[in-house]
């Protein structure tokens, strides 16, 4: 069955870099891969990025994401909250786990004021992944639509992060969008197919580089 006109319109407006969260603030470590010569121009960011995907991004937020939305529609309490657990207690940084409180807090305020029933139903604080899942949820897309729609709205962000970290021109900027939307159906599906025990969050490179992040001299991000 294809996805109605209304969920599809609420997908892009979830992926939105526009959506008031605070996504454009933060590199998730890009900032400190650029600041120690591990980033350094347009060829090694796409790599990168293409790589976090993959290796991190595809493992766990996109994985519990597509448990999470049948969890909210089926009303799981149980199940939310062991995912939601999982994510803040895998958050291997005090920059990363103020990402995901920073921006799941977020979500949850913008979704009192445009669907004040949805937001009701976070009865205590979520991470960003569980928060975008519940937003997803109450549209009729599918949890593959509404991963593809999550993983985008990341890339934008990723890729603004590097256009002004490594720096990059906006031409640079479009052509690393279009390599990570080509990798996000894969990345996705990888996703859905994932069991619970294969499901991790062991980026030490990241970890490290976030921890880094915090002492940095100079930075442009939160993260």
């Amino acid at each position: 069955m294809a996805i109605s006109d209304a969920s599809l319109l609420q997908l892009i407006w979830l992926a939105s870099p526009a959506l008031p969260i605070g996504g454009f603030s933060y590199s998730e470590g890009l900032e400190s891969a650029v600041d120690r010569g591990l980033v350094g121009d347009e060829k090694s960011a796409t790599q990168w990025l293409a790589d976090q995907l993959h290796l991190t991004l595809a493992r766990s937020d996109l994985a519990v994401i597509g448990e999470a939305i049948p969890a909210w529609r089926e009303g799981n309490v149980e199940g939310v909250a062991r995912l939601n657990d999982w994510i803040m207690h895998t958050r291997e940084s005090s920059e990363s786990r103020q990402q995901t409180e920073q921006m799941g807090r977020s979500m949850v305020e913008w979704l009192k004021s445009v669907q004040p029933q949805t937001a009701a139903r976070a009865t205590h604080p979520l991470s960003y992944p569980l928060a975008f899942a519940l937003a997803a949820s109450a549209c009729d897309a599918t949890p593959r639509e509404c991963l593809l729609a999550f993983a985008f709205g990341w890339a934008e962000n990723m890729m603004q992060s590097a256009i002004k970290s490594v720096p990059l021109g906006q031409s640079a900027g479009q052509r690393i969008l279009l390599r990570l939307a080509h990798e996000i159906p894969a990345a996705v599906d990888a996703a859905l197919a994932l069991p619970d025990d294969r499901r991790q969050a062991f980026s030490p490179m990241l970890a490290i580089l976030s921890a880094q992040h915090e002492a940095q001299y100079s930075r442009l991000f939160r993260s």
